[in-house]
């Protein structure tokens, strides 16, 4: 936007104007009027060359996918085989029986957790080696609100209480049960060998 000239009235104002304002500090001396600076040219930039990319070219734009913690059942299934591979297939596919099963329907954390390590170690003490745990799949929350939460506490808790002592050094491998023992609401514990 380029700026207007003042026409000749409105110069012949503005003396006007100052001839009657008085000076705010008479003291100082009264300097001519300043000359107009010239307007600064613009100066232009290089344009930086980057491989394959030009300064104004159009990125592609990637969708952004949440990274959420994935469920026990996927984290289970991704974690790495202990036992051995041929015994694990058959045990995925529901071919193993399990030895033994505690049922945690209907119980509370406090309760559930001495129940899971007092029947983990006594099968174990009794040579057993495939476990069936079944906890529930968990109920739905009735407001899910912005923070996902998990379906089912004890189901969560579950893995989590097999991985940490005193039931680490005693559980071998942990993984999602079959649909004929309880599916997604019971998991297999495959017991290390009592030494």
């Amino acid at each position: 936007m380029t700026r207007r000239k003042l026409t000749e009235e409105e110069i012949e104002l503005w003396r006007k104007v100052t001839k009657q304002a008085e000076r705010l500090h008479p003291e100082l001396p009264q300097s001519v009027h300043p000359t107009t600076l010239p307007k600064p040219k613009p100066t232009k930039t290089p344009r930086m060359r980057l491989e394959g990319f030009e300064i104004g070219q159009n990125v592609p734009v990637k969708p952004q996918h949440h990274r959420l913690k994935p469920s026990v059942t996927d984290s289970l299934w991704a974690s790495p085989v202990q036992m051995d591979t041929k015994a694990f297939g058959r045990m995925k596919r529901g071919k193993l029986k399990p030895e033994g099963k505690l049922d945690l329907h209907g119980m509370r954390v406090d309760t559930a957790h001495p129940a899971l390590i007092r029947f983990i170690l006594t099968a174990q003490a009794q040579g057993k080696r495939l476990v069936l745990v079944v906890t529930g799949k968990g109920k739905d929350r009735d407001e899910p609100g912005p923070i996902p939460t998990p379906r089912g506490v004890l189901r969560n808790q579950v893995p989590h209480w097999l991985s940490i002592p005193p039931l680490a050094q005693a559980v071998l491998q942990v993984a999602p049960a079959h649909i004929s023992h309880g599916g997604d609401g019971a998991y297999y514990v495959y017991l290390r060998r009592n030494r």
